[in-house]
C-alpha cells in the first residue's frame, strides 16, 4: 500500500491528481475536465472531485499544465498607481471576477511611466499569461506589438473613446470633465480654476481637462493660463497647491483632476479658513470610497469602477478562452453626476 502511494505522489509528495481521482471515485481525465473545462463536467461529479481535492489539500499546478494547455489561468494587469484610492475599487472587482472564474492575476504598476511597460510585459510573457488589461489608450507601441505578436489578448480598462485601436471597457472621460464643467456653469460660476495632473502620458486625464476647459470656453468664458494648475494625485500636494491659489484671488469654484486632488483642496481651504462651499464651490471626479463622507460631502462624477472592473474581467476571460476579439470592441460605462454640499450657486 505505501509503495502504490508513492508512485501515484507527485511534487514531493503533495497529492497529484491521481490522488484526487482516486478519491472521488472517477478517472484522471475527468478530473483533468473539471480543472480546465469544468462546464463540461455533471454536477454531482463536480462536487465529488471539489470535496475530494479539498480533503487531500491537493494544489493545482498550472504551470506544469501549460506543458499542455495554452492555458496559465493568470491575467495580467497593469496600473498606473497602486498608492491610492484611484484604482482600488476597480482591482477589487476585477479580482473578485476572475477568483469566481478559478482565475488569477498578476498585477504590476508603472507609476505613470509608459516606457515602463516594456520590462511589465516581457516578465508577463515570461510567466505565460492568458490576457493582459492595461488602463487607459496611451501606451508604447513596442509591449503592444510584443503581445500581438504573441497572439496574446490586450483589452483597455477605464477610459472609452469611440475611434480607440484597443478593445476597451470604460467611462467617457471626455463626458466627465464637460459635465463637472456644466455643473460649475449652472450654478453661475465663471471664474474657474483647474487643477489637474501632468497629462502628458494620461489620456484620462487630458480627456477630462481638455472637455472642460472647452465647455467652459464655449459660454464665451475662455479660462485664463493662471487659472490652471498642475498637481498630481497626492492629497499633500495638491492641498500644497491649493494653498497656493487661495493665496491670491482665489476663483470662485475649482474642477479638480479626481477626488484624491479635491480632498487636497478642501483640506487647503480648512487650514486657510474658507468655507466651502459658501466662498469657494470645489468639484471632484470619481466618487471614490469616503468621497460621501467628507465634510462638506463632495460633489463629484462618479465612475462606475467596479461595474469596469467586473465587465474587463469576464471580457478578457472570454478573449483568453476563444482566441477572439470582444463582441463589443467598445463599451461605454455611463457617468453620473453626484451633487452634494461641497458645491452650491453664486
Amino acid at each position: 500500500m505505501i509503495s502504490d502511494m508513492k508512485t501515484t505522489r507527485s511534487r514531493k509528495g503533495a497529492p497529484g491528481l491521481i490522488e484526487v481521482a482516486a478519491r472521488a471515485g472517477v478517472s484522471p481525465a475527468t478530473v483533468s475536465r473539471y480543472f480546465n473545462n469544468p462546464d463540461i463536467v455533471k454536477p454531482d461529479t463536480k462536487a465529488r472531485i471539489a470535496n475530494a481535492a479539498a480533503s487531500l489539500g491537493y494544489i493545482r499546478d498550472r504551470m506544469a499544465g501549460t506543458l499542455h494547455n495554452r492555458f496559465s489561468g493568470t491575467i495580467g494587469l497593469i496600473v498606473p498607481t497602486i498608492d491610492n484610492a484611484i484604482f482600488a475599487e476597480f482591482i477589487e472587482a476585477f479580482g473578485s471576477k476572475l477568483r469566481e472564474n478559478d482565475r488569477n492575476m498578476l498585477i504590476a504598476s508603472h507609476g505613470y511611466n509608459l516606457t515602463l511597460e516594456v520590462p511589465i510585459v516581457r516578465s508577463l510573457l515570461e510567466r505565460r499569461i492568458d490576457g493582459v488589461v492595461l488602463i487607459g489608450l496611451d501606451h508604447d507601441p513596442i509591449p503592444l506589438d510584443m503581445l500581438a505578436q504573441r497572439n496574446i489578448p490586450v483589452i483597455s480598462a477605464w477610459n472609452y473613446r469611440p475611434n480607440s485601436t484597443l478593445p476597451c471597457i470604460g467611462a467617457d472621460n471626455r463626458a466627465a470633465g464637460a459635465a463637472a464643467a456644466k455643473h460649475l456653469l449652472d450654478l453661475g460660476h465663471r471664474d474657474i480654476a483647474f487643477v489637474f495632473p501632468d497629462t502628458t502620458s494620461n489620456d484620462r486625464a487630458r480627456d477630462r481637462l481638455d472637455s472642460a476647459l472647452a465647455t467652459v470656453a464655449g459660454t464665451g468664458h475662455k479660462p485664463p493660463a493662471e487659472r490652471l494648475y498642475i498637481a498630481p494625485y497626492d492629497i499633500g500636494e495638491a492641498k500644497a497647491v491649493g494653498q497656493r491659489i487661495l493665496s491670491t484671488t482665489p476663483p470662485t469654484a475649482i474642477i479638480c483632476g479626481n477626488d484624491v486632488i479635491a480632498q487636497g483642496i478642501v483640506y487647503a481651504c480648512q487650514s486657510r479658513g474658507i468655507s466651502i462651499p459658501r466662498d469657494l464651490s470645489v468639484i471632484g471626479i470619481g466618487d471614490f470610497s469616503g468621497s460621501a463622507h467628507m465634510e462638506p460631502g463632495l460633489t463629484t462624477l462618479r465612475l462606475p469602477a467596479k461595474q469596469i472592473g467586473r465587465e474587463v474581467a469576464e471580457t478578457i476571460l472570454k478573449m483568453s478562452m476563444t482566441g477572439l476579439p470582444p463582441s463589443e470592441m467598445r463599451k461605454n460605462i455611463d457617468v453620473k453626476l453626484i451633487i452634494r454640499k461641497s458645491t452650491k450657486s453664486i
